[in-house]
């Protein structure tokens, strides 16, 4: 990619740029020749796929007749949005369309996960990490590693103070935790720090046992639902869903999608297992596995 920086402030600037020239009445194509921009900078600016530079902002603001308190917030955000996130270290490792999704994740006050097929990201031991990514990489072994690195460096974020870490919750699948890699003792070490995690402020793990049967998020796949403080005056990013896949990520942020995913974790919450019970059962699979 041509075009770097950190991807949420980008996304926060162009949104409140489009705000600010809706509420201006001008269209998009009356900005652009106000500016002398083209139609298509205008559209990637306001989209968020470009890092804008002060004077494009202050001309911007200008012309929307933008307050001086929104157009200095706005400055502020066109110059983080030029910094490369700790993730640029790792490179071709981390896929275009996720680098997206880590950047946001820094950036999310709360994270809510459903895992129906593997251990999520935030929570997985080396040994796990390492095993799902030589079944998806494959033998390249600096790869993996690589891969490896950049996930464990992704969980700092749980235990960092200055921003305070994000809530995470996650509802874990029970056949997740039965679905065991080779390495027996390296899943047991798994296990286990599912259980230790979980005993830390702001981190919720919650089972979704095989006796709740057939559930409303049996067709929806993992997902994430990502929400996001305000910057100043500014109003926050939209709560986003992330949906994965092996060649891409959705990313909804439409009331209607997000209000969608809202009800199917509700759902989940209803039939999961206590944060008591869920430490149990995962005790229990823990023991078994060690017989």
């Amino acid at each position: 990619m041509s075009e770097t920086g950190s991807t949420v402030p980008r996304r926060q600037v162009g949104r409140l740029l489009r705000q600010l020239r809706e509420q201006a009445g001008i269209s998009l194509m009356g900005a652009a020749e106000e500016l002398e921009f083209s139609r298509a900078r205008m559209y990637r600016i306001e989209k968020g796929e470009v890092p804008v530079r002060k004077h494009d902002v202050i001309a911007m603001c200008n012309v929307y007749r933008a307050p001086e308190r929104i157009t200095e917030v706005l400055i502020g955000l066109a110059h983080e949005s030029k910094a490369k996130g700790w993730w640029h270290a790792y490179g071709d490792v981390v896929p275009g369309w996720f680098e997206l999704y880590v950047g946001m994740e820094q950036a999310a006050s709360r994270l809510r996960s459903y895992a129906p097929t593997v251990i999520p990201g935030l929570l997985q031991r080396e040994e796990y990490a390492e095993w799902i990514f030589r079944k998806w990489i494959g033998k390249d072994d600096a790869a993996v590693s690589n891969a490896v690195a950049m996930r464990l460096e992704r969980q700092s974020l749980l235990s960092r103070t200055r921003p305070a870490a994000p809530l995470l919750e996650v509802f874990i699948d029970e056949g997740v935790l039965r679905r065991s890699i080779p390495d027996r003792f390296g899943m047991q070490r798994q296990l286990a720090h599912l259980m230790n995690v979980s005993t830390r402020p702001g981190v919720s793990v919650r089972v979704v046992p095989f006796t709740a049967g057939p559930h409303k998020a049996a067709s929806s796949g993992q997902f994430t639902i990502l929400e996001f403080p305000a910057v100043g005056t500014a109003s926050p990013e939209p709560t986003t869903i992330y949906c994965e896949n092996l060649t891409g990520a959705l990313y909804l942020d439409k009331l209607h999608e997000v209000e969608t995913y809202e009800s199917i974790w509700d759902e989940l919450a209803s039939v999961a297992l206590s944060r008591t019970q869920s430490d149990e059962l995962i005790g229990a699979i823990l023991k078994e596995s060690d017989g």
